[in-house]
């Protein structure tokens, strides 16, 4: 008989905040599973002192790594609850999980609530209280190399409480990690249509996620340039984002007026035709679709 609850981590140097992450995920349950992508910092000793299971493998992308992961433990544990290194599970959450996983009232999994940290302040506004399936009997995630999220089979509940994402390093470090994070997302949008499998539907009348996707698709339909203009003044403006102060701005600037215009300098420049003339929608690609 599988027992009732792993909790699966991915990890890489991320020594600062992980002791933090294992430490909330033990009062659920000693079944701690680390896949790890050959961290040089220590963190692989804490994973060891914490009693976790540790795999080592090279990071490729999310996807690819969580996946494995899924595959790995499948049929050794009834629940499955995904974490990144850096999300701590608050008080309300760790409760919220052993409740459902002792009465799931026919849910086969369950959405929590992400709040999202920058530059070390929690941001209580400028919609970041993003909703996550992360704990599920049986899944997948998304074969998407950006915005990836988990699918399961059946109803899908909500929990409360929230996992809290640390962000931590420094704004040097975030600005390296979302670049590197645009080309993946560019590189997404120019895939063949129909490359990558089973993926989260779009649906106004859906979950949360899938009201998400849906207004991802409808964003990538505004002219370039403009979105990311009026993505800013929605996220600070209309979430308001303007509540959470200088970091507020600073959030809603970086993720908004440079993030997304720096998406959508890199879709022109991968999108040019032969005589360097930007491509708005490829054919027979995702963007298109859009």
């Amino acid at each position: 008989m599988p027992a009732k609850l792993a909790v699966v981590v991915l990890t890489f140097n991320c020594a600062s905040v992980v002791e933090r992450t294992l430490s909330a995920a033990q009062r659920l349950t000693s079944n701690i599973i680390c896949v790890d992508s050959g961290s040089t910092d220590g963190t692989v000793d804490i994973l060891h002192r914490f009693g976790c299971e540790v795999h080592q493998r090279p990071f490729k992308h999310y996807a690819d790594q969580r996946n494995w992961a899924i595959q790995t433990i499948a049929g050794r544990y009834a629940w499955q609850l995904h974490l990144d290194a850096d999300e701590i599970l608050d008080d309300e959450a760790i409760d919220a999980v052993t409740r459902a996983l002792a009465d799931p009232h026919g849910n086969a999994g369950f959405l929590l609530r992400r709040r999202t940290y920058f530059l070390g302040q929690a941001l209580r506004h400028s919609g970041t209280g993003i909703w996550h399936l992360r704990l599920f009997q049986s899944g997948t995630c998304e074969d998407r190399l950006y915005d990836q999220h988990f699918i399961c089979s059946g109803s899908v509940g909500r929990l409360g409480g929230w996992i809290h994402d640390m962000n931590v390093g420094t704004l040097t470090e975030w600005i390296a990690r979302h670049n590197r994070w645009s080309d993946l997302e560019a590189r997404q949008l120019l895939r063949p249509i129909g490359s990558t499998g089973d993926v989260l539907q779009a649906r106004l009348l859906g979950d949360p996620r899938q009201r998400r996707r849906l207004y991802r698709g409808w964003y990538y339909r505004s002219p370039p340039i403009l979105r990311g203009l009026a993505y800013f003044l929605f996220r600070y403006i209309v979430m308001l984002g303007f509540l959470d102060g200088r970091v507020g701005f600073f959030y809603a600037f970086f993720q908004a007026l440079w993030f997304r215009m720096l998406l959508d300098a890199k879709i022109a420049a991968a999108s040019a035709d032969s005589t360097g003339n930007p491509v708005v929608a490829p054919k027979g690609t995702e963007l298109e679709a859009r």
